[in-house]
């Protein structure tokens, strides 16, 4: 069980978007100033992994929540909020840089997604948070294989390897069903290839 949750902790959704950016700097664009490349990286890493962390601790402390887990899509909704306004703030900072303008996309897509999750709260169905964030980031590097003739085949072998890895571990945690796994996946990865259609057309 240890192993599982260690997997979880480090392919966490806070902590997957400066992983999804230090990647993109280092395969896809380098054509912005190292000067520039650390402050974009550090406004994610402070935005989506340190603010997101103090949230999750002031809601402890204050007992909003019952763990850091936030299991029930009762304490899940003011996060989930929180996130897709965090995500939508970077996207649209991040696409006003022209060089690096497409990795706008992989935010605006998550935040898309996590919008769509809030709504399936509606219907009692708790989508995974861990599986949307891999799927975001895999349909982004997808996208930037197939549309922009990168070779980045290497980078979407490992996310799929890392996304199944994952979901098993969610599973033997039962923190998931199948169904949430595969609903959270797939909202990842389609609200990409919308986010980037919509953008073409």
């Amino acid at each position: 069980m240890r192993l599982h949750k260690i997997i979880s902790t480090i392919l966490h959704p806070i902590v997957l978007p400066t992983i999804g950016v230090l990647l993109y700097f280092t395969f896809i664009s380098q054509s912005l100033e190292k000067r520039m490349q650390l402050i974009v990286l550090g406004l994610v890493f402070v935005l989506t992994y340190l603010v997101p962390l103090l949230l999750l601790i002031f809601l402890k402390r204050f007992m909003i929540i019952k763990d850091y887990e936030v299991s029930t899509i009762k304490e899940r909704r003011f996060p989930v909020i929180f996130m897709i306004v965090i995500l939508y703030f970077l996207g649209s900072t991040i696409i006003q840089i022209p060089t690096i303008r497409n990795l706008g996309t992989l935010f605006f897509g998550t935040s898309l997604s996590l919008a769509c999750i809030y709504i399936l709260f509606s219907v009692k169905l708790k989508s995974s948070l861990h599986l949307v964030s891999m799927g975001s980031m895999l349909g982004f590097f997808l996208i930037m294989t197939n549309f922009n003739n990168l070779p980045l085949l290497p980078i979407i072998i490992v996310l799929v390897i890392l996304s199944g890895i994952l979901a098993s571990s969610r599973l033997y945690l039962k923190a998931h069903t199948p169904v949430e796994l595969l609903v959270g996946f797939s909202l990842g990865i389609v609200c990409q290839f919308v986010l980037f259609f919509s953008e073409v057309i």
